[in-house]
């Protein structure tokens, strides 16, 4: 088993694409990349944290790799804006991969940089070290008594 921390703008919308994928186990949202170890949605909206809201993946390797996730990731977001995904603006809706070792963060920009050549280099997607990441359990539970 394998873990994948992705920030593609608000949570919910990646998370249920990601869910349908053969090969993963079970998703998460959260809250990483801030300077805080536990925030709460609200602190997150005032963009003081720098948390970012992410999907962390659990995934079987033998049947997707994490190559393919971020293929996956790429094509399913705007990589190429600042901050923001479609109609939601602020620095938690930014486009960052969060990796996990050495490994992870070596695909990670052999990929970004496939897709920048392809988007004429103007991908704006963040490579950085996994940091205080934190469940949304306030939010996951509400949501998931809905689906």
């Amino acid at each position: 088993m394998q873990i994948a921390v992705l920030a593609l703008g608000c949570f919910w919308g990646p998370e249920i694409k990601f869910s349908k994928i053969n090969g993963i186990i079970k998703t998460e949202v959260g809250y990483c990349g801030g300077n805080k170890p536990s925030v709460t949605y609200k602190e997150v909206c005032t963009g003081m944290t720098n948390h970012a809201e992410v999907v962390k993946l659990d995934f079987d390797e033998k049947n997707i790799s994490y190559e393919k996730i971020l293929n996956i990731f790429f094509e399913i977001h705007d990589p190429t804006t600042l901050n923001s995904q479609g109609p939601d603006f602020g620095t938690q809706y930014r486009s960052e991969i969060f990796y996990l070792n050495e490994g992870q963060k070596e695909v990670a920009e052999k990929v970004l940089k496939k897709f920048n050549q392809k988007l004429s280099g103007k991908i704006v997607t963040k490579i950085s070290l996994l940091k205080n990441y934190c469940p949304a359990e306030e939010y996951h539970q509400k949501y998931l008594e809905k689906r």
